[in-house]
């Protein structure tokens, strides 16, 4: 197939032909959209350790996951054909951290959705790669270690748990299911490394390193040092009692995010190749953008002006006006600060086309996927154009003023069906990082 470029070549387009998810809201892509149509909330009292003691007892969990089922039907790979693809076996699934096996879950479903499998003996392993990313990664199985070594000394650490905390074992691990020999690396920038680990692959199939990448991000940190951490910065809703209605982003009455677990991943795929094989194409990604603020190592810059410029990278990268963008699907996270900020910023990229567009926010209904939040405000934008529904933001009950003096329109509470030819999905992090893609329809 194709090879590296040199400078001076045309980027190559690039198409998404696969997804898959496992969030708050489902078990898979399907699910989770269905929810996201709905407005229904999958935020609920945490279960994964006993919330009793703690400020914060309310989280977006996946529920009802068992890492071992068998849910796709794909053949397997290995020397010896011994590497179950699904299920993986229960040894092997054992040793990784849980954001590691919602990864995988979602990955091997979005390899199962692009039809690939089909196909792969004429694609060869060194021109599929791998980028997924984790924001915190194994927290909660560093937790559990801890405990281990001081109720019951060093001999009770799991011989497991590098693999279960590092970063890049979700990436590693795909490709080793796969037999994926490209380019196989991960992505750590906070609550933008979805969005990163997207525009990041896109760059490598347009440079020509691999015509195809698994891309997205994943995380699971609800646990009690990240539940406590996060609620000692005051940075969680206190929402306990009505934990459906507790991220509201743009609303008046936000109290800060809710944390939540899940994964989103992508096939990232050369047009040329996708078109060849007859696969059936969601949207093309076009544009990506990347900037920082410089400013605040937790919040937005005034105006949100790394995160504009962000976007403003992205428009130019995709060759589209801003004034054609029909959906934005913003990071709002639902603290008092941050959606405000993004709010105007996305008033001034639009510009005339401000009140034309739709706004949505994925938080109001699964919580922050921190490392796997621009993953997910990529799904929903390209599912939005691939279904004509752009899902709602909800618990929108009364609009900051701030936010409706921008004239922008916030899907409040209800799915609006309208043509999607063109989406902007934000994602920003810690550090102040930040990453805009843009879509287009095939």
């Amino acid at each position: 197939m194709s090879t590296t470029q040199d400078a001076t070549s045309p980027k190559r387009r690039v198409a998404i032909t696969g997804i898959g998810a496992i969030t708050p809201l489902g078990l898979t892509a399907a699910e989770t959209w269905s929810g996201l149509v709905a407005g229904r909330s999958g935020i609920g009292r945490i279960t994964h350790f006993d919330p009793e003691t703690c400020p914060v007892k309310i989280a977006g969990e996946v529920r009802g996951f068992d890492p071992t089922a068998a849910r796709f039907e794909l053949r397997p790979y290995g020397s010896a054909g011994e590497v179950l693809l699904a299920p993986l076996i229960q040894k092997e699934t054992r040793k990784f951290g849980r954001f590691t096996q919602l990864g995988l879950a979602a990955g091997l479903e979005a390899y199962a959705d692009s039809g690939l499998d089909a196909v792969r003996d004429t694609l060869p392993p060194e021109r599929f790669g791998t980028n997924l990313g984790v924001g915190l990664g194994g927290l909660p199985e560093i937790e559990n270690a801890r405990d281990l070594l001081n109720t019951n000394g060093f001999r009770k650490i799991s011989p497991f748990l590098i693999i279960q905390i590092a970063p890049n074992i979700l990436s590693g691990q795909l490709a080793i299911a796969l037999n994926l020999r490209g380019p196989n690396y991960s992505v750590a920038s906070a609550c933008a490394t979805g969005g990163h680990s997207l525009g990041e692959a896109l760059r490598t199939v347009q440079r020509g390193e691999a015509d195809v990448m698994l891309a997205g991000g994943a995380e699971s940190t609800v646990s009690q040092l990240a539940i406590g951490a996060f609620a000692q910065m005051r940075a969680l809703s206190t929402r306990n009692d009505t934990p459906t209605t507790a991220s509201r982003p743009f609303d008046a009455g936000r109290d800060g995010f809710v944390l939540g677990e899940g994964a989103a991943v992508f096939v990232l795929e050369a047009w040329d190749h996708a078109v060849a094989r007859g696969a059936r194409i969601y949207a093309e990604i076009k544009g990506y953008g990347a900037t920082a603020d410089a400013y605040h190592i937790s919040g937005l810059a005034p105006e949100a002006e790394g995160s504009r410029r962000a976007m403003e990278l992205a428009v130019a990268d995709a060759g589209v006006r801003a004034d054609t963008i029909d959906l934005v699907s913003a990071h709002a996270t639902s603290t008092p600060a941050g959606d405000k900020e993004e709010a105007a910023a996305i008033a001034a990229l639009l510009g005339e086309g401000r009140t034309r567009a739709n706004v949505t926010a994925v938080k109001s209904m699964t919580g922050h996927l921190l490392g796997g939040a621009g993953a997910l405000g990529a799904f929903a934008a390209v599912m939005a154009m691939r279904h004509g529904v752009v899902s709602p933001t909800i618990n929108l009950d009364n609009v900051d003023p701030a936010c409706a003096a921008t004239g922008l329109n916030f899907t409040p509470n209800v799915a609006v069906e309208r043509s999607v030819k063109v989406a902007l999905a934000n994602a920003y992090g810690f550090g102040g990082t930040n990453t805009s893609l843009v879509f287009v329809a095939p």
